[in-house]
C-alpha cells in the first residue's frame, strides 16, 4: 500500500470526529436540551476546524504555487474536506429540525418574527427598544466601507437589501451576542404550558424599521443571515524591538483582519447578494463558501437555556470523594502518605485548588512552580497564587501566550499575575509550553521536601466539570527533581534536563514511545505482545509506522482516542491486530493513558502529549511513568471500563464509518456511567 494510503488525511479524520459530536444531537437517548447544546458543539468545533486546518490547507496551496510545485494533491484534499462539510451541514439540518421538533413535544417552541403571538408582540418591541438596540449600529455598503475590516469574525450579521423607488440600498446588522442573550424567553400566557424561545436574531427582524426608518427611505425589505471566518494564524516579527508580551498582544490584534476562510450564508440568499458579499470580503475559489438554514453561528446553542424540566438535562452528579484526601488532616499529609490518582470531573478538581490554597497560607511553603496552558474566567487558581505570593511564598508561573484562541487572556494574566507580585516567565521561545505540572516546596524537619502534580488537562475549574482529566498527586523525590528540571529548561532551555523518570517533549517522548513499541514486538516474538492506547489524537505519521510494525509482528494493540485518528486499523496485512474506537458522550474525553505489556512487564503511563507530530516535536510536554502499582491497576480498570463501551463507543475504521460498536449478547454498558462504579471502589 502506497504510503498516501497508509494515513487517513488527519482533516478528514478530524471531519470524522465532529460527525461523532452530531450523532449525539441525533440520539433520542440523550435528553433534549443536551442534543440542541451538541449541535452548538458541533458548529463551534467547525469554527475552529475552519480557523485552523483549512486555513492551513489553503496556505500550502499558495506556498505550493508560489514555490513553483504541484498544488494538485493538496487541492484535492480541501475540495474532499468541503464536500464533507457540505455533507455534515446537511445532516446538522436534519438534526436540528428534529430536535425543534422533540422539544416541541416538550412544550418548548422556537418563534421567529412572523409566528410572535399577538400577545407578546409589544413586549418583543419594548425588549428590542431597551436591551438589544443600544448595541445595534448597522453598517451602510458603500465606497467608503471595507467589509473585511469591519466585519468582526464568528458574529451573525444579517444582510439587509432594502428597496425603494431609487433602487436598492445594502446594509449589514451585527446581532450582538457580546451584548445580550441569543436566546428572548417571551413572558408565558397564565395557565399555558408552553414555553417560547425567540432567538435575537428574530428579534432584529421583527424591528427592522425601528432600525433604519429613522434615516433611509424604503418600501420593502429582505434580510438574509451570514457569518464569516478568518484565519486563525498570526504572524510574529521576532526581530522588532518589543517584548515578547507586546508582540503576542499585536498578533491577537492582527487577527482581527486575517484572511477569510469561509462564508456561511442562508441558502435563500439572492445569487446576487451573495456575489457582493463574496466580492466586499475578497473570497477566492480556495474559500469556502457554504449556503445554510436561516440561521448561523450555532455555537451559541451550548448555552441554551432550560426552560422546563430537569430531566430535559443531564443529571448533575454530585463527585466521588478522594479517600486518600479526605482521611488526612491536610492535603500534604495525604500526598506524603501515598501517590494519589485522581480522574475529574467523576473526582471534584477542589482537591487540586485546595492543595494550593493550603499552601499559599502555610508559613512552610517557601516556594510554587507552576506551568499554565488555560485557565478559568474567575481561576482560583491564581487567586491562591497571588494569596501565596502576598504571603511571602516565590512563586513561579510559566504561562504559555501562545495557547491558541486563549492568547488574549494569558497575556492579560500574565500582567495580572506580574502586577501582583508572581515572578511570570513565558518558557521557550518557539515551544508551546503544554505540560501540566505543579511543584511545591515546603519545609518539615529542618529540610525542603517537594510535593508534585503530574496530569493531562489545563488546571482550569470549568473545564474539570466536563473534561475527563488524570491528576496525579505524588512527593516521590526522583519524581519531583525531575519536575524541577523540566521548569529549569523552561528558564534555561540552552541547559538540557537530567531526569530520571520523566519524559519531556520534544527531547525524549518520540524515542521514549518507538523504544517501548520496540519492546512489545520483542515480546510478540514470545505470543505476549500488548499495546493500549487512549488519546486524543493519533496523527504522527513515524509512530503509526512503527504501530503498523508492530501489528504485523503480532502485537495486539487496543486504541481510544477520540479525535483525530490517522492511522487505518484493521487493514489485512498492515494493521490487522490493531483496534480502535472513540468514546463521545457527555463528557469530552480528555485523558492520555499509555499501557505497554501485560502482567509483571507492564509499564503505565500518562501524559500531557497525544501522539501528533507537534506533540512530540515542537511543544514541552510532561509525561510520566506510574511508579505505584496500585495506581497502574487503577488506570488500567479505567481502561478496560471504557473499552467494554457498548452505548458510546464508536468502531474506528478504514472507511471512516462511525458504526457503534455492537453490543451483541453483552449487556449494555455506558462506560463515563460505569466508571463512577468503579472509582468509588478506589482506596
Amino acid at each position: 500500500m502506497k504510503r498516501s494510503k497508509r494515513l487517513i488525511p488527519k482533516e478528514l479524520s478530524w471531519l470524522s470526529f465532529n460527525e461523532r459530536v452530531l450523532q449525539e444531537a441525533l440520539d433520542a437517548n440523550v435528553p433534549e436540551i443536551e442534543r440542541v447544546r451538541f449541535l452548538g458543539i458541533f458548529s463551534n468545533n467547525l469554527d475552529e476546524f475552519f480557523r485552523v486546518r483549512v486555513s492551513d490547507l489553503k496556505r500550502n496551496i499558495v506556498l505550493e504555487e508560489f514555490e513553483g510545485k504541484s498544488s494538485k494533491a493538496t487541492r484535492k484534499l480541501l475540495a474532499e474536506v468541503q464536500e464533507k462539510v457540505v455533507e455534515l451541514q446537511e445532516q446538522f439540518d436534519v438534526a436540528y429540525n428534529q430536535v425543534l421538533k422533540d422539544l416541541a413535544k416538550r412544550h418548548i417552541e422556537m418563534v421567529d418574527e412572523l409566528s410572535i403571538p399577538s400577545w407578546a408582540s409589544k413586549w418583543v418591541e419594548e425588549y428590542f427598544k431597551f436591551s438589544v438596540k443600544p448595541f445595534v449600529t448597522p453598517i451602510i455598503l458603500t465606497k467608503r466601507v471595507s467589509l473585511t475590516k469591519v466585519l468582526k469574525e464568528e458574529l451573525t450579521y444579517l444582510f439587509y437589501a432594502l428597496k425603494s423607488v431609487k433602487g436598492y440600498t445594502y446594509a449589514m446588522v451585527e446581532v450582538p451576542t457580546n451584548e445580550t442573550s441569543r436566546f428572548i424567553v417571551l413572558p408565558r400566557q397564565k395557565g399555558q404550558k408552553k414555553k417560547r424561545i425567540m432567538l435575537l436574531d428574530s428579534v432584529i427582524r421583527a424591528n427592522t424599521h425601528e432600525i433604519f426608518g429613522p434615516f433611509l427611505d424604503f418600501d420593502s425589505h429582505d434580510a438574509y443571515s451570514m457569518k464569516l471566518t478568518r484565519d486563525a494564524e498570526f504572524g510574529l516579527e521576532e526581530n522588532i524591538d518589543a517584548s515578547f508580551l507586546d508582540r503576542m498582544s499585536l498578533g491577537v490584534k492582527q487577527r482581527l483582519t486575517a484572511e477569510p476562510v469561509r462564508l456561511v450564508h442562508d441558502r435563500k440568499m439572492p445569487a446576487k447578494m451573495v456575489a457582493l458579499l463574496k466580492k466586499e470580503l475578497g473570497i477566492t475559489e480556495l474559500d469556502a463558501t457554504i449556503a445554510g438554514g436561516r440561521y448561523h453561528n450555532f455555537r451559541d446553542y451550548i448555552r441554551f437555556p432550560n426552560v422546563s424540566r430537569a430531566y430535559l438535562e443531564y443529571d448533575r452528579h454530585k463527585p466521588v470523594l478522594s479517600r486518600a484526601f479526605e482521611s488526612a488532616r491536610n492535603a500534604f499529609d495525604a500526598i506524603r502518605a501515598q501517590d494519589i490518582l485522581l480522574y475529574y470531573p467523576i473526582h471534584s478538581f477542589v482537591y487540586f485548588t485546595e492543595l494550593l490554597r493550603q499552601a499559599a497560607t502555610d508559613p512552610t511553603v517557601e516556594e510554587i512552580s507552576i506551568s499554565i496552558y488555560r485557565l478559568a474566567d474567575n481561576s482560583r487558581v491564581v487567586k491562591y497564587l497571588v494569596d501565596a505570593a502576598e504571603n511571602g511564598t516565590k512563586v513561579t508561573v510559566y504561562i504559555e501566550l501562545k495557547a491558541r484562541f486563549d492568547e488574549e487572556a494569558n497575556i492579560e494574566w500574565a500582567k495580572d499575575m506580574t502586577e501582583q507580585g508572581i515572578r511570570v516567565e513565558f518558557g521557550v521561545p518557539n515551544l508551546k509550553n503544554h505540560s501540566k505540572t505543579l511543584l511545591i516546596k515546603r519545609r518539615e524537619d529542618k529540610r525542603l521536601r517537594a510535593y508534585g502534580h503530574i496530569g493531562t488537562g489545563n488546571f482550569h475549574e470549568g473545564t474539570a466539570n466536563t473534561y475527563t482529566d488524570l491528576s496525579l498527586f505524588t512527593s516521590s523525590p526522583v519524581i519531583c527533581r525531575d519536575i524541577e528540571q523540566v521548569f529549569q529548561f523552561l528558564t534555561k532551555s540552552y541547559v538540557a534536563p537530567k531526569l530520571s523518570e520523566l519524559v519531556m517533549s520534544p527531547l525524549m517522548t518520540r524515542q521514549r514511545f518507538m523504544d517501548e513499541i520496540d519492546q512489545e514486538i520483542e515480546a510478540a516474538a514470545r505470543g505476549n505482545g500488548f499495546i493500549a492506547l487512549k488519546l486524543n489524537n493519533l496523527e504522527d505519521p513515524e509512530i503509526i509506522e512503527k504501530l503498523y510494525e508492530a501489528s504485523q509482528a503480532g502485537v495486539k494493540a487496543r486504541m481510544i482516542v477520540r479525535g483525530m485518528c490517522c492511522l487505518r486499523p484493521g487493514v489485512e496485512g498492515l494493521s490487522e491486530n490493531i483496534k480502535v474506537r472513540s468514546i463521545v458522550d457527555r463528557y469530552l474525553e480528555h485523558a492520555r493513558l499509555m499501557i505497554f505489556g501485560r502482567g509483571d512487564r507492564q509499564r503505565v503511563y500518562i501524559s500531557s502529549a497525544d501522539w501528533m507530530t507537534r506533540n512530540f516535536d515542537y511543544r514541552v510536554e510532561v509525561t510520566t511513568p506510574i511508579l505505584d502499582p496500585k495506581i497502574g491497576s487503577q488506570i488500567e480498570a479505567l481502561f478496560e471500563t471504557q473499552w467494554s463501551d457498548t452505548t458510546k463507543a464508536r468502531v474506528i475504521d478504514q472507511d471512516q464509518s462511525n458504526r457503534y460498536h455492537p453490543r451483541g449478547n453483552k449487556r449494555k454498558i455506558q462506560s463515563q456511567v460505569e466508571l463512577r462504579r468503579v472509582i468509588e471502589t478506589w482506596v
